[in-house]
């Protein structure tokens, strides 16, 4: 048995006493954690706040609730449990019945204890290796968002410097940067580079939900609690037990919801709407904001206490503006994303790159990713010239201006290839490899004209 399996937590569920001690004193001497009920009822209202690994309940439990109503309540609250379902009046129509709504097994009355302990073991397996494989998933999934958090400028080095230092933490963080400068992509690369990686991650917008939407999100709610509560739901704190969430747009959040969330992150627990009980979570929090919260602070819009327990680690992201040299990375990452997409290679020419690299960027990075992908569907050939980009990055006041005007204010072309060669020299760092694929140009071409311009390679 694995040392995951030995910290398992089960819930014994039968109406006859002997039956629950038995079990208990025998799942307790194989290693896991216990608790009991005597019925359905009960086994719910423990469902509510507290987690379980397995639940291995009787099915005849009582004249209104059965086990077939602890399965489906637990497939409810708590899908990721395990639930074996034990009877002495097995029919095969119970047992599709149960197989269908989700029971992990069925295990006929008179039972062995050797059996049980076999399908306890079979289950914390398989749900480990449910698991491991929705981890696989997301790490795949996120590979993509997080190469975009790309750049080699001292501002970028000094975030990732602060991402490797606070990512094995579990102090939250306070993520300042205008839209579209990627806090959701520095959230996620301090989450998948720490401790709690093979665990989720939970992105909510605050300032795109209404306070009740919002609070529901969060905290969830139990059946009744409100109009259209036809079942509990289990809040995003709750769901992201172990992992992180990540918090955009804090600032837009209500005076009556921070309270509540300065409550968990002071004592780790939670309260769904419409109930009394407590559930203990462990999430770790980021924020993020495109606002100075500490004005906000002074202003009364937000709370100082909870603003101190959110800025433990602050992380400022540039504007694309302030790390302009970072553009040909960029440019030549989305290309190269792109180019998978569409299964042939893209590349820009230097006078549209010079054109990028002149543009404010006032949506910072995604604005750049957008108008590349606009770039790319207007283009036939693989290669982005100054025509294929959007009107308004071709002119810094986005006004359209005359074609021959526009060429006018730009050097020539020769000029534009030698600024551009020496520029992607300085930030390769001299590598003639790296400066080969991003030019696209064999090493013999490159070495050509660098002795044109007279560059050293």
């Amino acid at each position: 048995m694995t040392s995951d399996e030995r910290i398992a937590n089960i819930l014994v569920v039968d109406d006859d006493e002997d039956t629950r001690e038995l079990l208990r004193e025998v799942l307790s001497e194989d290693g896991y954690r216990v608790n009991t009920s005597g019925s359905a009822e009960e086994a719910m209202e423990i469902g509510k706040r507290e987690l379980f690994d397995v639940i291995i309940s009787d099915m005849r439990l009582g004249p209104n609730l059965n086990g077939l109503d602890v399965l489906r309540a637990y497939k409810t609250v708590q899908p990721e449990s395990e639930v074996i379902l034990i009877t002495a009046f097995g029919t095969m129509e119970t047992a599709i019945e149960a197989v269908k709504a989700g029971a992990f097994d069925y295990i006929s009355k008179p039972f062995k204890i050797d059996e049980v302990l076999l399908q306890v073991h079979r289950a914390l397996a398989n749900r480990k290796l449910l698991r491991e494989n929705r981890s696989l998933k997301r790490q795949l999934g996120t590979q993509v968002q997080l190469s975009s958090l790309v750049g080699n400028s001292p501002k970028m080095l000094e975030i990732y410097k602060k991402i490797a230092m606070v990512a094995d933490s579990r102090s939250t963080v306070l993520i300042y940067g205008a839209s579209g400068t990627g806090k959701e992509l520095v959230a996620k690369a301090i989450h998948y580079n720490g401790p709690r990686a093979e665990q989720c991650f939970y992105a909510v917008n605050c300032g795109a939900l209404t306070e009740t939407l919002l609070e529901t999100e969060l905290f969830g709610h139990v059946r009744g609690s409100f109009t259209g509560a036809t079942e509990n739901k289990r809040g995003i704190f709750e769901e992201a037990s172990g992992g992180t969430v990540f918090l955009d747009e804090v600032s837009e959040m209500s005076p009556g919801l921070q309270v509540k969330v300065l409550r968990t992150l002071e004592e780790q627990e939670v309260r769904r709407i419409g109930s009394n009980d407590v559930v203990k979570v462990d999430v770790r929090i980021i924020a993020a904001s495109n606002r100075n919260l500490a004005e906000s602070v002074e202003e009364g819009k937000f709370r100082q206490d909870l603003y101190y327990r959110l800025r433990v680690i602050e992380i400022d992201i540039p504007l694309l503006c302030e790390r302009l040299e970072d553009i040909p990375l960029l440019v030549e990452q989305f290309l190269k994303k792109m180019g998978r997409e569409r299964e042939h290679a893209l590349s820009i020419s230097p006078q549209a790159l010079s054109v990028l690299m002149n543009y404010p960027w006032p949506g910072n990075v995604r604005e750049l990713e957008n108008a590349l992908e606009s770039a790319v569907a207007l283009n036939r050939t693989g290669v982005i010239v100054p025509e294929d980009l959007p009107d308004k990055v071709r002119t810094e006041t986005g006004e359209i201006k005359r074609v021959e005007d526009f060429y006018v204010e730009l050097p020539s072309l020769e000029e534009v290839e030698r600024r551009y060669l020496a520029h992607v020299l300085k930030v390769t760092g001299g590598n003639k490899v790296k400066t080969s694929e991003i030019l696209g140009i064999d090493r013999r071409t490159l070495y050509r004209k660098a002795e044109k311009y007279k560059l050293l390679v």
